[in-house]
């Protein structure tokens, strides 16, 4: 109906709009909206998703070319408690191992630990600058602890070394301890493997830094650096039983300002204390250093330590003799993950398990015989499965 019909409608009903579009109940008036153009753009070509998994030769090419972004998938993959993760992490590591075994690779592995507050990522942002400085690769596998109540962890380090991030020969990879004794990550020993094959010849292993470290840190490190605070007292006294005598050099931290000559008699007396411990089977002797990762005093002189220290146990014998103890000792500890997976993941006591567990938290039966029902189910399953 055109405007004039419109306008002659009005003067002879006095209605308006036309009865047609009129709603009694009501004065407003819906008018025809505008088509609306599809939510998907018809024109967009369609991509197809890539594969949640590479296969075992693609994550090999990518971490022997050093691709940081492959060589993170493979880390995660190393670090899923999946079985089917684990099978292809497991010929990951394998091709990584004959891949550095293969080119005679040597690398620097070193463990640094420290209470909480010593300043361990800071240092490592200041040291690990004249590490890469010297013509050096470096990864950094900094164990965060994990929430006893949550599980979570924060896996905020980084944050601390805003330097490094954006150094191009510097890899750095937070973890989270998952409630392993002695606050290192699960898999980091497989980790470091997968570091060394993408041509990082340094590698930091930053601990939770808990006094319970010392076997787990000792056990996957060639050089191990204990970083001590001046003017503790004795809240130092819980790790420097067990770590100190494992430690190959002491470094005091924060020796600036103030905090200078507390360093220095600090330093004087954790030197003492060393001279106390029998000779090391390395035949190297530990000292105490004081450093400052804010103006950098002490750092060549520690790094100077640190090569010393491998120009001798390489030109000794001492540095292969380690590495063949450490393998000897991961091979006892892949049997007993392997085991304990087994058990776990073992269908019928995944079944039964839960029902013990309430049984033992309602007071109906004591744990150690919850336990040992258990085992004898898993022994005679097992058993069942070899005569099959």
């Amino acid at each position: 109906m055109s405007i004039d019909n419109h306008l002659h409608n009005q003067a002879t009903t006095g209605e308006w709009p036309p009865k047609d579009n009129v709603n009694p109940d009501t004065a407003l008036v819906v008018n025809d909206g505008v088509a609306q153009p599809p939510i998907i753009n018809p024109y967009m070509k369609v991509v197809k998703k890539r594969p949640a998994l590479l296969s075992v030769e693609e994550y090999l090419e990518g971490i022997f070319a050093a691709n940081t972004t492959i060589l993170s998938k493979a880390i995660t993959l190393v670090e899923s408690a999946l079985p089917a993760h684990r099978v292809l992490a497991q010929k990951i590591i394998e091709g990584c191992q004959k891949y550095n075994s293969e080119r005679g690779f040597e690398s620097m592995r070193i463990g640094i630990t420290g209470v909480p507050g010593a300043g361990k990522s800071t240092f490592i942002e200041a040291f690990g600058g004249m590490v890469t400085d010297k013509g050096h690769k470096l990864a950094v596998l900094a164990i965060d602890p994990s929430s006893e109540k949550s599980k979570g962890s924060i896996l905020g380090d980084k944050t601390r070394m805003e330097t490094l991030c954006n150094n191009p020969k510097v890899f750095i990879r937070p973890s989270p301890s998952a409630g392993s004794l002695g606050g290192v990550a699960r898999k980091t020993r497989e980790t470091i493997i997968l570091c060394e094959a993408a041509g990082y010849d340094v590698v930091f292993i930053e601990t939770v830094g808990v006094g319970q470290s010392e076997t787990a840190v000792h056990s996957m490190s060639d050089f191990f650096l204990l970083l001590m605070l001046s003017g503790a007292g004795d809240d130092l006294q819980g790790i420097k039983r067990g770590i100190m005598e494992m430690s190959d050099l002491i470094a005091i931290t924060k020796a600036d300002g103030t905090n200078k000559d507390k360093a220095s008699m600090a330093k004087a007396l954790y030197a003492n204390a060393l001279h106390l411990f029998p000779p090391t089977e390395s035949t190297w002797t530990p000292t105490a250093l004081t450093s400052s990762a804010v103006t950098k005093e002490g750092l060549p002189e520690i790094l100077a330590k640190i090569e010393e220290y491998f120009a001798l146990v390489k030109g000794n014998g001492y540095y292969a003799h380690k590495r063949r103890e450490q393998a000897k000792f991961w091979m006892y500890e892949t049997i007993n993950e392997s085991l304990k997976n087994s058990f776990y993941e073992n269908p019928l006591i995944e079944e039964c398990i839960g029902n013990y567990e309430a049984s033992v938290l309602a007071g109906k039966t004591e744990s150690f015989t919850a336990a040992e029902e258990l085992l004898e189910m898993y022994y005679k399953r097992k058993e069942a499965e070899n005569r099959e």
